[in-house]
């Protein structure tokens, strides 16, 4: 396994080692012992997954307030997708910049996204499958989101789009800029 850091500190991409024979392929999706080797000693307590029926499906930007902030791990099982984390944390040196990767079923590929981020993915395929681990439980009340087309974070959204208009919630389309929202983080140096 190995992790490629990103622009953002603590922010990781990991590259599973796979596997392959005639048959198909055998991965470790996961292992405490040995994400803790590079850094990732969340402990995490739920598995989600969702899935998109249609290419263009843009899903974010989301995050949980503190106290039931969330680290993510997620990975895309079926299809592709770009995978976006923006640094929400206030005062940080890279508050409000972004870091893009492409998922998909073939690259096998994970995104680690720890607390203080939001978090968005764009279906690049019909049939996505994504999946993703949490560190903390689901909370309806911390639930948070932030405008995909923030301005003042400036995802290239148009770029990833490529001339696609994108399926979205109503939440996702009329949630408030970050400017606007009540997010509760606050920069307290890489760990």
């Amino acid at each position: 396994m190995k992790a490629v850091e990103t622009k953002i500190p603590g922010v990781l991409i990991i590259e599973p080692d796979v596997f392959g024979d005639h048959r198909g392929y055998f991965m470790e999706t996961y292992s405490t012992n040995k994400y803790k080797e590079i850094g990732i000693d969340n402990v995490f307590v739920q598995d989600n997954m969702s899935f998109s029926a249609q290419k263009g499906t843009l899903r974010g930007l989301h995050f949980q307030n503190h106290p039931m902030a969330q680290a993510k791990l997620v990975s895309c099982t079926k299809g592709t997708v770009i995978d976006v984390a923006v640094d929400i944390r206030k005062d940080s040196p890279t508050y409000k910049q972004w870091v893009a990767v492409e998922l998909s079923a073939e690259n096998k590929k994970q995104f680690f996204i720890p607390r203080g981020f939001a978090h968005g993915f764009l279906t690049l395929t019909d049939d996505v499958e994504f999946r993703y681990k949490v560190d903390n439980l689901y909370s309806k009340e911390h639930d948070r989101g932030i405008r995909f087309d923030d301005p003042t974070i400036g995802v290239d959204w148009g770029q990833l789009l490529n001339g696609i208009e994108p399926i979205l919630s109503d939440k996702d389309k009329y949630g408030p800029l970050l400017d606007e929202c009540d997010c509760n983080f606050t920069y307290e140096g890489d760990k």
